[in-house]
């Protein structure tokens, strides 16, 4: 593809992860034990010859910075390629003002000097895989102002809460972008995914500051329903939206089934990500692991159940882990019980030995903590 930027929008102020997102931002949490949340989106136009990138930061922006580096990991054009990581430098206390349009705002100058005739904007905190040298080629030949990528589902009553969905007519037309207010189990949930020429993207940030400081990119969209051509295409295959505490620990989880996995890993499309030259997981004698994803790098002695092992973790003899994420660096200590949780970086479960949280409410380790 020559034809077409990149960016990956911030998750804007509706959206917040309880203590994840107190220390990083949602395309640097840990995923499946060896990828980051990032590395989805970024992959996905890297695979669909998509080399000039934006990735856009509102907060907590250390750890994605350190992961994304200069980008070479993602198989990204060394000559003429390039992944800029830009800031909105002028966030505000009030969070309704930290909305992505404040961040192009602040950033104009860097869209508007790209050559580049079309625009696709992906979201930094949804999980799934799109080619999107096929969708840009689909909005060109329609002759629509802008194309949206949607899902479709029948679970909305209870999941994606926080997400917006489509509106749409028998033709696929666009009649109107709102919240998922849990109301109808089938609907069309927006991927937050847009296509459009770059003039017109510059239009509307101008158009949205202008109506309110409050406006995202969706509402401003939604406001010229009437007046543009905003057209769907459905998406297929796995897709996941980390826009709370539970939704990250079930997309998690659910990758564990191996059948269902294979929705979102290709080996025709691989998912890149920064490696780790870290030694091979050692189990030991006593070790009994089922149906979980472990990383390298661990130590083994206990039992892990239906769980998501990250790098460097130890899970010591006669200690349990079910249905839990244990992410980077983290130690269950002997005959520790931990089961429904999500052990953050670092953290150490030596003392307490019960840890246990109900499914519906799954439970959180702080970071580096100690229990």
């Amino acid at each position: 593809m020559n034809n077409a930027f990149g960016i990956v929008n911030p998750s804007g102020n509706h959206i917040w992860v309880e203590g994840l997102q107190t220390y990083r931002s949602i395309g640097a949490f840990s995923f499946l034990g060896r990828y980051r949340v990032i590395d989805f989106p970024i992959s996905n136009m890297s695979n669909s010859g998509i080399d000039q990138i934006q990735v856009y930061l509102r907060n907590k922006p250390r750890s994605l910075v350190d992961h994304l580096g200069t980008g070479r990991h993602y198989n990204i054009n060394s000559k003429r390629g390039k992944l800029r990581v830009l800031f909105s430098e002028s966030s505000s206390e009030n969070d309704i003002y930290n909305t992505d349009i404040a961040a192009f705002m602040e950033n104009i100058e860097c869209i508007e000097r790209v050559q580049y005739p079309y625009v696709v904007i992906v979201p930094g905190y949804m999980v799934y895989t799109q080619n999107f040298d096929h969708l840009v080629q689909t909005h060109i030949d329609s002759g629509a102002d802008i194309t949206l990528l949607y899902h479709s589902t029948d679970n909305a009553k209870e999941n994606f809460l926080n997400c917006d969905l489509l509106n749409l007519n028998r033709q696929k037309g666009v009649l109107s972008i709102e919240k998922n207010r849990g109301t109808a189990k089938n609907r069309n949930i927006f991927m937050d995914t847009y296509v459009m020429k770059k003039e017109l993207f510059i239009e509307l940030i101008h158009k949205a500051k202008n109506l309110s400081s409050m406006y995202r990119l969706a509402q401003i969209v939604n406001n010229q329903c009437g007046e543009l051509d905003i057209r769907a295409v459905p998406h297929r295959g796995f897709f996941a939206s980390i826009t709370d505490f539970k939704s990250y620990y079930e997309a998690n989880l659910s990758l564990i089934d191996f059948k269902y996995a294979s929705t979102l890993f290709d080996d025709e499309w691989p998912i890149y990500t920064r490696t780790n030259d870290s030694c091979p997981t050692q189990y030991y004698d006593t070790a009994d692991v089922r149906s979980s994803v472990v990383s390298n790098g661990c130590l083994i002695e206990g039992t892990i159940e239906n769980s998501v092992i990250g790098r460097g973790c130890n899970v010591h003899k006669g200690a349990v882990v079910k249905n839990s994420i244990l992410m980077p660096g983290a130690i269950i200590g002997k005959d520790v019980h931990v089961e429904n949780q999500v052990v953050d970086k670092g953290a150490h479960v030596l003392h307490a030995k019960e840890v246990i949280a109900s499914p519906e409410k799954p439970g959180y380790i702080r970071r580096g903590d100690t229990l």
